[in-house]
């Protein structure tokens, strides 16, 4: 099989192209990334320079571009997306130029092309918030609070309606919060271990009482390849890590698991539309492809932070540029 993968560079990405070479060393593979700021090519350099595997730098907007890969390809699997909710609301247009416009312009690519399968990889904040009750199913209405989280409901909606109108074979993905190795370091988890590693305060919006479900990177890539060769077409599919925390509860974790003092939490101004609460039932997909997760939210965690404390050589360059990038955003949101 021959895969377009979009954004392979990121982070979940780039797990995913290990995970299908590793698991599949007959694939070939094309990663195309615009290696904006979360993209980097560090993430695969154990892969580089195999046959299997062709890297092209490149925008999901680049409609020529897009039309010349997709010729050859059997499927696509599109992670390509500005992710980062704090980004959205300081500047919602990269976020519709790339999740909205760039998403039509790849599933245009892939339907002129023929391409057998589309696999859009969302998230399970398109469903917006729940309250201290019930989980979202597939079902759900997208009810989205955020630039961020609206971007990808209208992408998602525009899957499902091009699936509709042509026949087109995608299928949905919705995870839950990733965490795990190669995260960019501006994330939640990242961001609190590399902060203590290097001794600095550990922000956390409000009270830190937001609970969400974590989901380990490598369990999240099963469930997409599960969807790839065995989901249904036209399809959308929960995936989740069944492990529900307030942030302050992850907090303390990871301080426990590094030995570190709990005063060097700081609590800061809550973010705008800050959603309370996600939850997903995940039935669909392990009634009708036998997944389930396999990393719990503990080990997840002790494996997370062995890999920053192993691999300072891959996340202190990017702490270093992100830190000049937002420098002042904490102090401005105390």
């Amino acid at each position: 099989m021959r895969i377009l993968v979009t954004g392979g560079c990121g982070f979940i990405g780039s797990h995913f192209i290990r995970h299908l070479l590793n698991k599949y060393p007959a694939y070939s593979l094309i990663n195309l990334d615009a290696l904006t700021y979360a993209g980097n090519r560090e993430n695969l350099k154990d892969i580089e320079g195999k046959k299997s595997y062709t890297f092209v730098k490149g925008k999901i907007e680049d409609a020529a571009l897009l039309k010349e890969l997709a010729r050859d390809v059997d499927a696509v699997v599109h992670f390509a997306a500005e992710s980062h909710v704090d980004r959205s609301i300081t500047d919602a247009q990269p976020f519709l130029s790339t999740n909205v416009i760039g998403t039509y312009i790849l599933m245009e690519a892939a339907k002129d092309a023929g391409v057998k399968k589309f696999v859009h990889i969302s998230t399970d904040e398109v469903y917006g918030a729940l309250g201290e009750k019930g989980k979202f199913t597939e079902d759900t209405p997208l009810r989205p609070n955020s630039p961020y989280s609206a971007s990808k409901a209208s992408a998602d909606m525009l899957v499902r309606a091009y699936h509709e109108t042509f026949g087109f074979p995608s299928l949905i993905v919705r995870p839950s919060n990733n965490y795990g190795p190669y995260q960019y370091p501006e994330k939640f988890i990242p961001l609190m271990i590399t902060n203590l590693f290097e001794g600095r305060p550990v922000p956390v919006y409000g009270e830190g009482k937001n609970v969400r479900d974590w989901l380990f990177v490598e369990d999240n890539c099963r469930a997409i390849d599960l969807i790839l060769h065995e989901g249904k077409i036209g399809e959308a599919y929960n995936v989740g890590g069944n492990a529900e925390r307030r942030n302050i509860d992850i907090v303390r974790k990871v301080m426990e698991i590094m030995g570190k003092d709990e005063s060097l939490i700081t609590f800061v101004k809550d973010r705008p539309g800050h959603d309370y609460r996600y939850a997903l039932d995940t039935s669909k997909i392990e009634r009708e492809l036998g997944w389930k997760p396999s990393v719990d939210i503990d080990n997840g965690l002790i494996k997370t932070v062995q890999w920053y404390r192993d691999n300072e050589w891959w996340w202190r360059p990017l702490k270093e540029r992100l830190s000049s990038e937002s420098k002042g955003f904490w102090e401005k949101n105390k």
